[in-house]
């Protein structure tokens, strides 16, 4: 099993940067790293995924170009480097390791964008 612990997380003003970090209990080389988040009252969306030895990524649309998620497998560690933020950004932001019927998640960081 693997614990996941999210960091970074705060209030930064619109047009702000924030870098998530979210710490694996042990190997997450295995499993493919997702970042989540869930606003009020609205379900949770997958922003960013990153696969195994980050072969590949991807993003959710409302993020392109502006979010980047990175993976460091010898410190059990997933990023997800936030610029450009927008008010509608505002999410508990989770962390998720997945492979095949596996899934683990964190218990979320939460991101304010306002001024």
């Amino acid at each position: 099993q693997v614990q996941l612990v999210e960091s970074g997380g705060g209030l930064v003003q619109p047009g702000g940067s924030l870098r998530l970090s979210c710490a694996g209990s042990s190997d997450i080389a295995t499993y493919n790293m997702k970042w989540y988040r869930q606003a009020p009252e609205r379900e949770r969306e997958l922003v960013a995924v990153i696969t195994t030895a980050g072969g590949s990524t991807d993003y959710a649309d409302s993020v392109k170009g502006r979010f980047t998620i990175s993976r460091d497998d010898v410190k059990n560690t997933v990023f997800l480097q936030m610029n450009s933020l927008k008010p509608e950004d505002t999410a508990v932001y989770y962390c998720n390791a997945q492979w095949w019927r596996i899934s683990y998640w964190g218990r979320g960081t939460q991101v304010t964008v306002s001024s």
